[in-house]
């Protein structure tokens, strides 16, 4: 499963693939013919890899795309620029949540922008995905932004975060 941009390549990483990515030492890169990358795995990302991620894309009951991390490359540079992830197939309403990441090196490029469009237009590819939502930190504007290029609407505030919703409906193809 691949999904391609004009500047971007989008894909799933294996079970295998994920294990090197923690190991944060360029054997990822190598194994899949990229230049290295500069990337720091948050305190948060390392959390979800070995509570949800690791054992939801090694169980074969479940489809592991909806659980693994894509991985985002800028194909001039021939390197992973961000990452993305759905938190779990598709609930009865079918809704599904997406998380995301740009490299510190290729924040405010528009590469998340762009992958954040093109997994969506993926998702609701997928007959049981119905809506797609997002949470976002409230001050993390850049994210605010993302999302509302892509077509979300602020739908709920808590304490500390926005929430986000795209309804298939919604989604201009």
């Amino acid at each position: 499963m691949i999904i391609e941009t004009p500047r971007l390549t989008i894909f799933p990483l294996t079970f295998d693939q994920l294990v090197l990515y923690l190991r944060d030492d360029s054997q990822l890169e190598r194994e899949l013919n990229l230049n290295e990358a500069v990337r720091v795995i948050p305190q948060a990302l390392l959390d979800a890899f070995n509570e949800t991620i690791l054992p939801a894309v090694a169980d074969p009951s479940k489809n592991y795309l909806y659980s693994t991390l894509w991985t985002v490359v800028c194909k001039e540079r021939n390197q992973m620029v961000a990452d993305l992830c759905f938190q779990g197939e598709p609930n009865r309403e079918g809704e599904i949540e997406i998380g995301y990441g740009t490299y510190d090196l290729f924040q405010g490029m528009g590469f998340i922008t762009e992958a954040i469009g093109a997994v969506v237009r993926w998702a609701f590819s997928q007959p049981k995905v119905k809506a797609i939502i997002a949470e976002t930190d409230q001050t993390n504007v850049a994210s605010h932004r993302v999302l509302e290029k892509n077509g979300f609407v602020r739908v709920r505030t808590s304490e500390s975060s926005f929430w986000w919703r795209l309804e298939r409906s919604d989604f201009a193809q």
